[in-house]
């Protein structure tokens, strides 16, 4: 992911306005993937900021989480509860392509800034709202947070395996998943647009994006209804292991014939790929138990990194278990540049994720470093056309900071 300036931002949403309204990860890091891919992301905040910017390490005026959510943006300062700074909002959506909130339901509308009090100024916007659990509905005024989708959305239970208490991801899966469902349905107004020259808005709601990215393979029982209750039980032997080696863990998964023949090779056991309980992919699984015990007393014999130096080279699908220093680590982790270092001019060496999709013409570019509270209020009024003495009189009515 290419470092440059601002001017010579070239991935495929440059030129395109975003106004981020957004707050904590769900919203934010949609702004940040679009800012990523090239458009001006303008971060709209209240003049104490958001919580956010209190959380984590500090440095530089800039607090880890904040800068992990919000590069490529610029900040401006409005008190949105004043009538003033509400005006300034819409003049600013009159010259935008996209808004993104995470308001509850209706605080929007209440601030002046709701689809309908913007698409009168600019009929070509696309407004994209996330919410917990959407614009209606018997949950649409509860608070949601992403231990809360978690726990609606059925995963836990598998997450904790039969017989024990169910699991939360120990990370804000259901915030960056809706994050992504967002910047994806952003894309696809946009495209619409182009086709119809009408913006629209566009819900998101944490419980439906959380559910169809969790879900589907899950949901493979109830593909036929009426579905067949034995049918939804969850398997008896269960496939997503973590394995102990002589000095670590590992991971990985036998499906195919060839896999399982290619552990064999590389355990120096060849004489388990025609043993009768095991020839098949349907035999492995009718003496499932057996099979993962055989194969856990193999692996527990290898030193980590002599294992899967031998199921690379025989070509079966195992890994490290890294944490988070070894994964920074790790040779095509490196290669890849999925990790980067750059220097903040405030807060000095900085390390991001890079955005993933690589562009062979519009390469996606860090070209902001995340801003400080209100760093471009007065550049952004400026080009709304205010001047500097009207910029002031604002300021000194704290309307903008």
């Amino acid at each position: 992911m290419e470092a440059c300036r601002p001017e010579s931002a070239r991935g495929p949403c440059a030129g395109f306005r975003v106004l981020d309204f957004s707050t904590m990860v769900s919203g934010p890091f949609c702004g940040q993937s679009l800012g990523d891919l090239g458009a001006d992301v303008i971060k709209i905040e209240t003049p104490r900021g958001e919580f956010s910017r209190l959380m984590g390490p500090m440095r530089g005026g800039l607090s880890g989480f904040f800068a992990q959510f919000n590069r490529n943006k610029r900040s401006l300062v409005l008190d949105l509860k004043q009538e003033a700074a509400q005006q300034l909002a819409r003049r600013l959506a009159a010259t935008a392509d996209v808004v993104v909130e995470n308001f509850r339901p209706g605080v929007a509308e209440r601030l002046g800034i709701g689809y309908d009090a913007l698409a009168a100024v600019n009929e070509r916007l696309v407004y994209v709202s996330v919410s917990g659990f959407g614009p209606d509905g018997p949950y649409r005024d509860h608070p949601a947070y992403d231990p809360v989708i978690q726990g609606m959305t059925a995963l836990m239970p598998v997450q904790g395996g039969k017989g024990n208490p169910p699991q939360l991801l120990r990370s804000l899966m259901a915030d960056k998943t809706t994050a992504m469902q967002a910047a994806s349905a952003t894309l696809a107004a946009l495209l619409a647009r182009e086709r119809t020259g009408r913006g629209q808005r566009v819900d998101v709601p944490m419980l439906d994006a959380y559910a169809a990215i969790s879900l589907p393979d899950l949901m493979i029982p109830e593909a036929f209804q009426p579905a067949d209750p034995a049918s939804i039980n969850v398997p008896e032997v269960d496939i997503y292991r973590v394995f102990r080696t002589a000095d670590d863990y590992v991971v990985g998964i036998l499906l195919e014939d060839r896999q399982w023949h290619a552990f064999c090779r590389g355990v120096n056991r060849p004489d388990l790929i025609d043993h009768p309980d095991y020839r098949t992919i349907l035999d492995r699984f009718q003496h499932g138990e057996a099979c993962f015990a055989l194969v856990e007393d193999e692996i527990a014999k290898w030193p980590t990194m002599e294992f899967l130096e031998r199921m690379r080279t025989e070509g079966a699908p195992f890994g490290p278990v890294h944490d988070l220093a070894r994964f920074q680590e790790d040779v095509q982790v490196r290669h890849n540049q999925t990790t980067f270092d750059v220097d903040d001019p405030q807060g000095g060496p900085a390390r991001y994720l890079r955005y993933p999709a690589r562009f062979a013409g519009t390469p996606a570019s860090l070209h902001r470093h995340p801003p400080r509270l209100g760093e471009h209020t007065d550049e952004l009024l400026a080009e709304i056309g205010l001047s500097p003495e009207e910029i002031q009189d604002l300021r000194d009515r704290t309307i903008v900071a």
